[in-house]
């Protein structure tokens, strides 16, 4: 287990509403570190809907949701955020000291005295193949055995590597783990994809070059050892024959679905599965802990980007006194403070 991270504020979510906590909790020089379970900041704007446009950010008549997160990552820059991609926020304890202690499933712990769940609806949990068995080889480390997302790409250097699925995750990861791997199979069930095309056509190229196989095929069977070690897959074409492909990890991308995971289980109060808060600080029942976003409610809650920006600047108000209890906090405006233009890099 490594050493746990100390800094001002855990926040779990890296979305719009996650990142832009990060400036206004910047501007009051709290640090931050953000957990994630997706392999790239932005949430939903990102994952599912990055060239969708939307029309309601003050400002900006139109935009993506990926450039929205581009220009939200721009702004929070100067604040020096750390970020744990790839990691579930799967267990919070309170510490002697009043701290917190957030851990995630990959062994990360970070002990802050404020704690923002900025969930969206919840954690994005991985699709599970319709496989027969496929639980006993989840995640056994190393780069063996069945994995949902790649949290170190070197652990899956020199492996027979499988990977299922026709988005961008599927593409992005045959292209990345191509140079690595002692051999990589992508199969999907047509021949066609839901990715971005200049990652299809890189895909393609590897394929020619014989540095990537390709099949139309799905995966019907997994086969181990009797140490529990994944071995082979049964791959099913699209003519209906089967045959056993070896393997030593198997990277299925079916995509993701939306559940509160284990925030259910850090003890808070919970309505319907959204975090009931304030709305002079948007903190939760439980001191130190806060719910900005999708994840919270209240009476006239409106599920949109620009209340869970505003939801963030008061939140960051409230966890200042938590974080700096001896300190007065002086309100200051971005227009007119040299102070806060100096933070931004900004001329005065």
């Amino acid at each position: 287990m490594s050493t746990p991270i100390e800094t001002d504020v855990a926040i779990i979510g890296a979305g719009p509403i996650g990142l832009f906590a990060v400036f206004e909790l910047g501007l009051l020089d709290l640090k931050c570190h953000l957990v994630d379970i997706l392999d790239r900041p932005g949430g939903q704007c990102t994952e599912l809907y990055p060239e969708k446009p939307i029309y309601d950010i003050p400002g900006l008549p139109i935009v993506t949701g990926q450039d929205l997160t581009n220009r939200l990552l721009e702004q929070i820059k100067p604040f020096g955020a750390q970020y744990h991609f790839g990691e579930m926020a799967s267990a919070l304890e309170k510490l002697p000291d009043g701290k917190w202690k957030l851990t995630t499933d990959a062994g990360t712990e970070i002990v802050a005295p404020v704690v923002v769940i900025a969930a969206g609806g919840g954690s994005f949990v991985p699709k599970r193949p319709p496989v027969p068995g496929i639980e006993a080889f989840e995640n056994k480390g190393d780069g063996v055995g069945v994995h949902y997302a790649v949290r170190k790409m070197e652990s899956f250097r020199d492996k027979n590597i499988l990977i299922a699925g026709g988005g961008d995750s599927a593409l992005d990861w045959t292209i990345n783990l191509a140079p690595l791997a002692k051999s990589l199979t992508l199969v999907h069930h047509r021949d066609g994809f839901r990715a971005a095309q200049h990652s299809v056509n890189q895909m393609r190229e590897l394929e020619a070059t014989g540095k990537v196989k390709f099949h139309v095929a799905s995966v019907k069977s997994v086969h181990g050892d009797e140490n529990g070690r994944l071995m082979a897959v049964t791959l099913s074409g699209a003519d209906k024959k089967e045959w056993m492909h070896e393997i030593d990890s198997f990277l299925p991308f079916f995509g993701l679905t939306i559940k509160l995971g284990p925030i259910a289980d850090f003890g808070l109060n919970l309505h319907e599965n959204l975090i009931p808060v304030d709305t002079a600080k948007f903190e939760s029942s439980t001191p130190g802990i806060f719910a900005i976003g999708d994840i919270n409610t209240y009476a006239g809650k409106l599920k949109l980007i620009l209340s869970g920006f505003h939801e963030a600047a008061l939140m960051a108000q409230a966890a200042f006194h938590i974080c700096r209890p001896n300190e007065k906090l002086r309100f200051q405006y971005t227009t007119s403070s040299s102070n806060l233009q100096k933070k931004l890099g900004v001329n005065a």
